[in-house]
């Protein structure tokens, strides 16, 4: 059984390589990578594929059994992109694919989420078994700001008092593995969110609570809210993706009290507290 990763050198892709290797033996993995150089640390075979260079990726795939295709970075590239995976993956005979889709991707007003919908029709379409796991919000998309937030006095935003129902990358990691080593998700839509929901304001009165500082939530509009992440060096298209989704999560776009990630890994999903405590490391 050969079990294949996509983007393995990023940060989802390196974390399912490394909790799989405690369960599955290191030579039933495959990294597929766009450049090998960046994998020598990974400790498993490696292929090179780029999702944008179809003639890479057939022979990547050959002998892979199951694929769990990460969803490409590269935003208004990635239905094409996806599509170029999913037909080498049927020409290799890939025998399960698991995909990473975005939470509740049929009705998400997220400007991501239509390029999640083309590929999760392709792929139902395909007659290849699937598994699609609708990622919500990853909990470092906030606590990456932490440190900034404490250097400046004050967490910005424009998420108004929607509720997040976020998740770390190794909770997500964990439910990839899962689904991976595990039987009868075949044909199965989770959707997957933390089990703990708050708003920004209660994110920064928890990062007030941790440092001792009067760290405050800052609402701002979404036109000024791109135009500070510009100003701190953010690029204009990705400043205004990041505000619009924020407008989004004030509508409850990224919600959810399922608890089906907790279910789908056998545990609860890492706690806000713990996830702010690492970022202020």
């Amino acid at each position: 059984m050969k079990i294949a990763i996509t983007g393995a050198t990023g940060q989802l892709g390196r974390l399912v390589i490394e909790k799989l290797k405690t369960q599955v033996p290191a030579d039933q993995l495959v990294a597929l990578v766009r450049n090998s150089a960046k994998a020598t640390d990974l400790g498993v075979e490696t292929r090179e594929a780029d999702y944008a260079q179809p003639a890479t990726l057939g022979a990547a795939l050959a002998g892979v059994d199951k694929l769990l295709l990460i969803s490409s970075s590269e935003v208004g590239q990635r239905a094409q992109q996806h599509h170029n995976v999913l037909e080498a993956a049927k020409q290799a005979g890939v025998k399960h694919i698991i995909y990473t889709s975005v939470l509740h991707a049929d009705a998400s007003p997220l400007s991501l989420a239509e390029e999640h919908r083309a590929t999760e029709a392709e792929l139902k379409a395909s007659g290849v078994a699937y598994t699609l796991l609708r990622n919500g919000w990853y909990t470092e998309n906030y606590t990456g700001s932490v440190p900034g937030a404490v250097a400046g006095g004050a967490f910005i935003g424009s998420a108004r008092n929607g509720k997040i129902s976020s998740a770390t990358r190794a909770d997500f990691a964990d439910a990839a593995v899962a689904v991976l080593t595990g039987e009868g998700h075949e044909g199965k839509t989770y959707e997957l969110a933390g089990d703990e929901s708050y708003t920004l304001a209660e994110l920064a009165a928890e990062i007030s609570r941790q440092t001792g500082k009067d760290i405050p939530y800052r609402d701002l509009p979404v036109a000024d809210y791109a135009a500070t992440l510009a100003g701190f060096g953010v690029p204009e298209g990705f400043a205004h993706g990041l505000a619009s989704w924020d407008a989004d999560a004030a509508e409850g776009a990224l919600f959810d009290e399922s608890r089906q990630l907790s279910k789908l890994i056998g545990r609860p999903t890492t706690p806000l507290a713990t996830a702010v405590a690492a970022a202020l490391k």
